[in-house]
């Protein structure tokens, strides 16, 4: 049996066709265009989502030479979409996770009843002040709202079926993670009417027949990424993507500064949690670097540029280019380079922003329950030398995943309806102490925390 896996992403689409035994058949990758119509806005275009699922899905199709039994989806969460349903033309671009426009409502919200209810914090990253920002002036009447996997589900039925998983709609600040359903207290504060969310299933659940390029398949695994990525894990992990994401399933009560979140289960599983950190940007600063700055030509010269240098020269990188989540959660928080000389080269500032990747990891993992090592998964596991100072800076062992796109991975799972591990890669061993590196970047946190 083969699966087609959807991953939409932020940056972009990965589609893989794997079969049973999660060997990759086929592989493709669209890029998806980027939004900022104003500072601390991001913004998708549905369209420009869809398209770029397509040209992907077609990509690997093509290379698979198979037709996939079933379609699985994961996605960039929280980023929200809202669309008429007569039409199926959305309404406005999709405001991204990493949209901050929302920031003085948030802090308006009351934080421990949301935290209760929901476990997580109010902050912009969550789709419900997004959600009530896209409805602060339309009429409700007639409109469907979605985070991707919804939008994808509908693009793919048709409009036959408007649904979402447990896991997408545990990072909207609208569902109870007590009973997995809409809150209507939750509503009423975000001025939701229920008529416009999606119904919601377990990850593992069916979500109709869909048609893509010519095919008719089934729908079936549905999850957001960091949660496909743990199920394809198998308890314990930290994703590597624009973001930094490490979840950890258990029904432990959290520390402070991390969250409570549903977790993926098939279907005929109990309901499942899991506790989760989120670090809004650790590749997306190497984007920045590359982008911006112009100090890169693809993200991959990294590594060989910071082994290009002993250390960063005393440059620190704090990349709170959109604000800081887990475990301080401050949106209005802005990032800062500090140390620099005329000696400053660009190996030292691609460095310092590797380390930082590393840094705020260790910043959530001191808020969750002891791990004895630490499954990785994502693009930025493939760079070797941010591997070996991830397990320097946390003391434990560092395991990569044998196949970086474990969502994609963790989709196709689902759709199997199997629970077990994907094969590990590479193992680093903690090498080198490099807690003074560790101490000194808390000093700049700690200073631009107190001035922000």
């Amino acid at each position: 049996m083969s699966i087609l896996a959807v991953d939409q992403g932020t940056t972009g689409t990965t589609c893989l066709v794997v079969d049973d035994d999660l060997a990759i058949l086929g592989r493709g990758y669209a890029e998806l265009p980027q939004h900022f119509p104003r500072p601390g806005w991001v913004e998708h275009d549905p369209d420009e989502i869809w398209a770029s699922v397509l040209a992907a899905a077609e990509q690997a199709l093509a290379a698979a030479r198979t037709t996939p039994e079933a379609v699985a989806i994961t996605n960039q969460r929280e980023t929200t979409v809202l669309w008429e349903r007569t039409t199926g033309r959305h309404v406005g671009n999709a405001i991204v996770w990493q949209d901050r426009r929302t920031a003085e409502r948030c802090a308006e919200l009351p934080a421990d009843l949301l935290r209760e209810r929901t476990g997580l914090v109010p902050d912009p990253y969550f789709s419900a002040t997004k959600l009530e920002w896209l409805l602060r002036d339309r009429d409700p009447r007639g409109l469907a709202f979605g985070t991707v996997d919804a939008w994808l589900v509908w693009k793919l039925t048709g409009g036959r079926v408007h649904a979402t998983d447990e896991t997408n709609a545990s990072r909207t600040l609208l569902c109870s993670l007590a009973t997995l359903d809409w809150d209507d207290e939750l509503l009423d504060l975000f001025g939701v009417p229920r008529e416009v969310l999606p119904e919601i299933r377990p990850s593992g659940a069916d979500f109709g027949q869909g048609e893509l390029l010519g095919l008719t398949l089934p729908v079936r695994g549905v999850a957001g990424d960091q949660q496909a990525a743990l199920f394809a894990a198998g308890g314990a992990k930290a994703t590597f993507g624009t973001g930094a994401f490490v979840l950890v399933e258990t029904d432990a009560e959290p520390r402070h500064g991390v969250l409570r979140t549903a977790a993926a289960r098939l279907g005929a599983e109990p309901p499942l949690r899991a506790l989760e950190g989120a670090v809004f940007v650790t590749g997306a600063a190497l984007q920045w670097l590359r982008d911006a700055l112009g100090l890169l030509d693809d993200t991959a010269e990294s590594e060989e540029l910071a082994r290009s240098v002993s250390d960063t020269g005393g440059v620190v990188f704090v990349p709170a280019l959109t604000g800081l989540g887990s475990p301080w959660w401050r949106a209005d928080v802005r990032g800062s380079i500090s140390g620099i000389t005329r000696g400053t080269t660009r190996a030292h500032l691609v460095r310092a922003a590797l380390e930082a990747t590393a840094f705020q990891t260790a910043d959530v993992l001191a808020a969750m329950p002891q791990l004895e090592s630490l499954r990785v998964d994502g693009g930025m596991t493939r760079n070797r030398w941010l591997m070996q100072f991830l397990a320097d800076v946390l003391g434990i062992p560092v395991e990569t995943a044998r196949e970086p796109e474990q969502t994609a991975l963790g989709a196709a799972l689902l759709a199997l309806g199997e629970r077990r591990p994907s094969p590990v890669g590479e193992r680093f061993e903690p090498a080198t102490d490099v807690s003074e590196l560790y101490a000194a970047w808390r000093d700049a946190l700690g200073r631009l925390l107190s001035v922000s």
